[in-house]
């Protein structure tokens, strides 16, 4: 059933992208001549109508050959583009298996290859240029499922003849390996599947196909922290004397390639790597079914075989349809859960909102309703984060923010925050740390979202009177890295063997604490496991019913030196007052951040939208705004024309004002686009008041 609904779901998928895509490619022509070529480049392009391509031609879905003999997956549809947007046609030929030398690339008359790794090393070869990466992804480690993954072990790694520059990445990164080589990718699949080799590292999309095969179902996937896979053109050039293609003209069709891979939208990749997974998942087949159940089939007789194979594709259908009816009970479960979660402190904000209606002149109990509307709101922003975080680390755009971290500052905040609530179950809180390095490169917020979130949990499940525990130790690896133990323990009731197998999954909680009124969503413990991942490290528990349970949180960050402190801002923060211009289209919004500024002593002007704002900003005297607070969606102009309009503007205030912009919206892509359009940082609303006037005032 599960592949018959992923049949439809790929069938819709690919509809969806097939029509996206040609969108997209409406205006193809328009943006040929928008590029910016030179006359070198477009001379080169003149004279070199068609280009000889080596082409990789065993990494499905990524860049491989179909059953037909035919250039297929995500870099086809990426090099059709890059085709169209340069204006010179690709002749894709297959590269020979194994190890393809520079002599065989010369000789053959080849003047690009496909499928080249974007790093330091190709980057000083002697006899190619690379270009800027056309795709990226992340490698992944697979290995057998009973091996504990360390950085720092001596593995034998399997590599495949054919990635000469993956083994000298692995030998610079993870010198401890030892590197074996195999003919091929499925020959390294086979041999960590054997045993034959500890693990392999490749492509998460290369890695996600193989593993569909029933044969490695007990090959693990594991996140290797910092190193992704970046792949670019190399233009094949002579040295020493050789004849070829020059250096001259090999940077000229770099040069071409780069400013049409620039042209290619996030978007545009998006819909190549969607369409170019599903059109080419793995289809099981009868070998598969031969692979998996061979005993069965030795037992049975021939004329017996069209029977079982009816019965076991009706068993599987069954199994499937319940499987499909559980997915559907846990989205319902999930649904009903979210809409408890947000009603419930709603429905507190619309009955504190009309007891604050009828007590407008009792001062005392306006200062409680408020405090308690305050609490209330910050707890469904938490719910709001809690959702967005999920989503960014399940679609890997969740990025670390590296900064020099206080650590002994983060236990003694996120004990403070927890310590009064402690105290209200009598909880007796003890803290253990002994800091080698007290500061090292980390998230501070990161860091501090897993502690609170594993000492609320161990507050929450611990009988009154209990005992939480908090200690810390941290080592030095052999890669001068340090190493952060965490661990939160405490004396409450614990968890069953079995839950504690899902207690890391995303919405999991256990039906007995729901019903003793410790309901929540089920997406922290998912969240910290996953961001103790994305630090290197990772999130473990041992818990025993009715005794309590223990959570360790490590992570891997470099020693890094005390940072230095800024009393002068101090100063900055006392005299400076900047006049601000506020762009915000929604008229409560402006009226609070208008209030809020000018209470804090800022002179204030507001803005309806874009085009007014470029508008007052023009027409006023030069200096007159020190920052422009800029909302990113607004009618007639939105925040990021704006920004350009405003950066173009012939005054000299207009390169040296200040502009912030003022969203709801907190993902990197809207992140990046705000500073390409000329903004100066982000602040994400609900606005945290005393960070943005620190920020106006620096």
């Amino acid at each position: 059933m599960r592949r018959l609904f992923n049949f439809f779901t790929a069938f819709a998928i690919a509809f969806l992208v097939s029509f996206t895509a040609a969108t997209a490619y409406v205006n193809a022509d328009e943006k040929q001549d928008e590029l910016s070529f030179t006359t070198q480049e477009k001379s080169f392009i003149s004279s070199h109508k068609s280009l000889k391509v080596g082409y990789v031609r065993d990494r499905v879905p990524v860049s491989f050959l179909n059953e037909n003999g035919e250039e297929a997956g995500i870099s086809h549809y990426i090099f059709e583009r890059v085709s169209e947007l340069c204006g010179m046609k690709f002749d894709l030929v297959p590269l020979p298996d194994g190890d393809v030398t520079y002599d065989y690339l010369l000789g053959e008359g080849f003047d690009l290859v496909t499928s080249v790794e974007y790093n330091d090393e190709n980057k000083k070869a002697r006899g190619i240029l690379i270009s800027n990466p056309y795709f990226s992804s992340r490698k992944v480690v697979v290995a057998r499922e009973n091996l504990e993954f360390r950085y720092d072990a001596d593995w034998s790694v399997a590599v495949s003849t054919g990635s000469q520059t993956l083994k000298k990445v692995l030998a610079k990164t993870f010198p401890n390996f030892e590197i074996k080589d195999y003919d091929s990718i499925s020959d390294c699949f086979d041999a960590v599947n054997s045993g034959d080799a500890d693990l392999m590292i490749q492509n998460q999309y290369v890695v996600e196909y193989w593993l569909t095969k029933p044969k490695y179902e007990k090959l693990n996937v594991i996140p290797v922290v910092g190193l992704d896979d970046q792949l670019c053109f190399s233009a094949v050039v002579s040295f020493d004397g050789q004849e070829g293609p020059s250096q001259e003209d090999g940077q000229t069709l770099i040069d071409i390639l780069d400013k049409s891979i620039a042209e290619i939208t996030d978007d545009e990749i998006g819909n190549f790597t969607i369409q170019g997974v599903m059109e080419n998942q793995y289809e099981y087949t009868f070998s598969d079914f031969l692979s998996r159940y061979r005993y069965s089939v030795l037992i049975l007789a021939v004329s017996l075989l069209i029977i079982l194979t009816l019965i076991l594709l009706l068993s599987r259908q069954r199994i499937r349809f319940a499987e499909s009816k559980a997915d559907a009970k846990a989205k319902g479960r999930f649904l009903s859960t979210m809409s408890h979660e947000i009603r419930t402190p709603l429905n507190g904000l619309i009955g504190l909102n009309y007891l604050m209606s009828q007590k407008l002149e009792d001062k005392e109990k306006m200062e409680e309703y408020i405090k308690q509307s305050s609490v209330t709101a910050k707890y469904l922003l938490s719910l709001v984060n809690d959702i967005l975080d999920t989503s960014k680390l399940e679609e890997q755009k969740l990025e670390l923010v590296l900064k020099p971290v206080e650590l002994e500052l983060v236990i003694e905040t996120v004990g403070s925050i927890e310590r009064n609530a402690m105290a209200e179950k009598k909880l007796q809180y003890n803290v253990d740390y002994e800091l080698t390095y007290p500061y090292v490169m980390g998230d501070e917020v990161r860091i501090q979202q897993v502690l609170l979130n594993l000492l609320d949990n161990a507050r929450k499940f611990t009988h009154k009177g209990g005992i939480v525990n908090l200690s810390l130790k941290q080592e030095l690896t052999n890669k001068n890295e340090v190493l952060t133990s965490v661990t939160v323990s405490d004396t409450g009731r614990g968890m069953s063997e079995e839950f504690q197998k899902h207690i890391f999954d995303v919405f999991a909680q256990e039906l007995e604490t729901v019903s003793k009124g410790n309901q929540g969503t089920g997406l922290g413990l998912s969240i910290s496991r996953r961001l103790a991942l994305l630090m290197g490290g990772d999130l473990t528990c041992v818990s025993q019913k009715g005794k309590g349970s223990s959570f360790t949180f490590t992570f891997v960050a470099k020693p890094a030196e005390k940072p230095l402190k800024a009393e002068e801002h101090s100063v900055i923060l006392e005299n400076n007052r900047p006049r601000v211009l506020v762009a915000e289209d929604n008229e409560l919004n402006g009226e609070i951040i208008v209030e809020l500024l000018k209470s804090n002593g800022f002179e204030v002007e507001l803005a309806v939208n874009g085009s007014i704002a470029l508008q007052m900003f023009n027409e006023s005297d030069p200096n007159t705004f020190g920052v422009i607070l800029m909302d990113l969606l607004m009618p007639e102009m939105d925040g990021f024309e704006t920004a350009k309009a405003i950066r173009a503007l012939d005054r000299e205030d207009a390169k040296t004002v200040r502009i912030f912009a003022c969203t709801a919206n907190s993902f990197a892509e809207e992140r990046d686009k705000a500073f390409a359009s000329g903004m100066n940082d982000f602040i994400t609303k609900p606005v945290n008041i005393e960070e943005l006037i620190r920020k106006l005032c620096e």
